[in-house]
């Protein structure tokens, strides 16, 4: 289903964006991975060394248009187009309101939700022009419902799902799908935490939700799926 197709991921140098990138390549796709260091060509190095010859390594910055807008040029000069865009790039942190610093709302309202609309707005002309492509955004459980100590970044997942579900309304005459990935806790190195802690044993794994967006990407052209919400079962949360 997705063999031969082209993607874009963002946030791919590690954790959940390498495992999607992984995921997608395995199912014989061409990918760009994007990363706003040195590291996304080590990680490029990896997946070549795993048999996946069309990776195209691009170090950019999602908070940044004219990055966004060389990602697709460079995609579409190498591939030839872009069928699939991931948008996983994402910070977080957590802490009292009054303790949040106003650098670091702006940093994860940037990166979050300012990098979620660069990329897809320099994506749709294309997509439109031929009017096909899936766009999926990994929000979080935290997009359906509240937590304390994590004002800023909830408030991100929260405008990440609106606005995922508004771009979904504006395009699908286009025949372009738009949906959200909703985790909730993955062992991963989000909020500079460390992949693997035995503590993080039962939490979701990465591989799933690279799963889900994999599963969401394959689905029939006529079929959208808004979203996906998952969460490993030792995991308590208020029901939306």
């Amino acid at each position: 289903m997705l063999k031969d197709q082209i993607g874009i991921v963002t946030g791919a140098s590690r954790g959940i964006g390498k495992e999607i990138a992984v995921k997608l390549a395995e199912q014989g796709m061409k990918l760009a991975i994007i990363g706003s260091s040195a590291q996304i060509s080590e990680t490029a190095d990896e997946l070549k060394k795993k048999g996946f010859s069309d990776i195209l390594p691009i170090q950019a910055d999602v908070t940044k248009e004219e990055d966004l807008q060389q990602v697709v040029t460079k995609t579409i000069e190498e591939y030839g187009q872009v069928d699939i865009l991931v948008n996983n790039a994402g910070v977080g942190f957590f802490k009292l309101t009054e303790e949040v610093t106003l650098e670091e709302w702006k940093k994860v309202f940037e990166v979050n939700v300012q990098g979620v609309f660069l990329a897809t707005k320099a994506v749709l002309p294309h997509m439109k022009e031929r009017r096909s492509g899936t766009i999926i955004s990994i929000a979080s459980d935290v997009a359906r419902y509240t937590i304390p100590n994590g004002a800023a970044y909830t408030a991100t997942k929260y405008a990440v799902q609106g606005f995922s579900g508004s771009v979904a309304q504006e395009v699908r005459e286009y025949g372009i799908r738009v949906g959200t990935i909703n985790p909730g806790m993955v062992d991963t190195y989000f909020a500079e935490s460390t992949q693997g802690l035995p503590e993080k044993q039962d939490w979701l794994k990465v591989e799933d939700i690279a799963n889900a967006v994999v599963y969401m990407a394959s689905a029939p052209k006529y079929m959208l799926i808004d979203e996906i919400v998952l969460h490993p079962l030792v995991q308590q949360y208020p029901i939306a």
